[in-house]
């Protein structure tokens, strides 16, 4: 399984393009919709929020609401594109109108990939280079992950995200019974906290964050049950699915950092309160007494839940600028302002839910069959006992 993004910040529309999605696999609009208006959600969103309501339309590879094994394709209108038509436009302009309609950006933001992105590409236009890198692009990217959850969910694995720390403030309270619990709870808060005790502190220093004109970022958490042991591999090294799934979880605009399970709390434990002891019963077969190494070893799943965890830095879009320099005059400037949120942590929890499926939903069509869904429901169950019974 692959999939392409493409569009613009501005610009008319974003889009993706998944393959290699098996055939058969219910699928509808509103599936993706529901994931789409989660991204939208959360504490300390900015006004583009408000603007767009994010809708998918489906023009390719489902039919009568199953997919057909062909490539998906998956559009999202920017409604705020009307406001942006002749910046933003496609046909030339002429020498006469360079200064009216380009709004042209020479100021790069420090954080941001202005400046290393108009380096690479030759870029004199710093807006060639943000319009492409806003995290807009992440609306495709959920869409994606929306189709990679359906397909997940119909062989019995749940996947939730939620929000540890935003701004230094940290959630306590993680005492949940059930993964369901967890989404019944973080669905509910404004910044998909489960600890209800931290919520209201959370949003307080978004509040001081956006007074100020500065940001605030914090820190993920992905959590996936149901999934069987031995999906990855440890033969290559870019077999490893939690290599994989570290990879996806960085790629996302503003992560710096991933870790599994107690991650880098490891480094200063002795072997013995790291590792997870094995156990066997009858009925659940192998399993294991704790879950410090986040459900994988040597790059495969344990049969644990995957627990993954990603830090997001504060946006680098600032309303109290940094200083930065001009790339003509080559003064020294307060950076351009681009509207922006204050923070964008719970949104994050959601984009990383998308990616983090995507990457475990591509590695079991790859390992149990590529085709069709009841044949991999078929394979996998059969993985599940074979697990079990070993």
């Amino acid at each position: 399984m692959r999939y392409l993004t493409a569009g613009e910040s501005h610009g008319p529309q974003l889009t993706t393009i998944l393959e290699g999605i098996p055939a058969g696999l219910s699928l509808t609009a509103d599936v993706i919709n529901n994931e789409l208006s989660r991204r939208q959600k959360g504490y300390g969103r900015g006004r583009r929020m408000q603007i767009e309501t994010d809708q998918v339309h489906i023009s390719a590879g489902v039919r009568h609401g199953y997919t057909l094994g062909s490539p998906i394709a998956l559009t999202v209108e920017n409604k705020d594109w009307t406001h942006w038509t002749k910046v933003m436009g496609i046909e030339p302009i002429s020498e006469d109108e360079q200064d009216e309609v380009k709004r042209r950006i020479s100021r790069p933001r420090p954080g941001h990939a202005d400046l290393n992105g108009a380096i690479k590409y030759g870029h004199r236009d710093m807006r060639n280079v943000l319009e492409r890198s806003s995290a807009r692009e992440t609306t495709v990217r959920v869409a994606a992950g929306a189709v990679a959850k359906q397909l997940l969910a119909q062989l019995g694995i749940k996947v939730a995200g939620h929000v540890l720390e935003i701004g230094g403030v940290k959630a306590k309270n993680l005492q949940y019974n059930t993964l369901d619990e967890l989404i019944s709870v973080t669905e509910e808060s404004a910044v998909r906290c489960f600890d209800t005790s931290v919520e209201k502190q959370m949003m307080e220093a978004i509040d001081q964050a956006k007074e100020a004109g500065d940001s605030i970022g914090g820190l993920v958490e992905v959590i996936i049950e149901g999934v069987p042991s031995g999906i990855g591999s440890y033969v290559h090294y870019d077999r490893k699915l939690d290599a994989k799934i570290a990879s996806a979880m960085v790629s996302i605009n503003a992560f710096k950092g991933v870790e599994f399970g107690i991650g880098f709390d490891a480094a200063h434990l002795p072997g013995s309160q790291v590792h997870d002891e094995i156990l066997w019963d009858k009925e659940k077969g192998y399993t294991r007494k704790t879950n410090h190494l986040g459900g994988f070893e040597g790059g495969m799943t344990t049969g644990m839940p995957i627990v993954v965890r990603g830090v997001m830095k504060p946006i680098p879009t600032l309303y109290k600028p940094l200083k930065s320099v001009d790339i003509e005059t080559k003064e020294v400037f307060e950076a351009s302002i681009e509207r922006s949120d204050s923070c964008a942590v719970p949104a994050a929890s959601v984009v990383a839910e998308a990616v983090v499926a995507w990457e475990l939903a591509s590695a079991i069509v790859e390992q149990f069959g590529q085709d069709r869904m009841d044949l991999i429901a078929e394979n996998i169950e059969k993985m599940r006992v074979y697990a079990r019974d070993f």
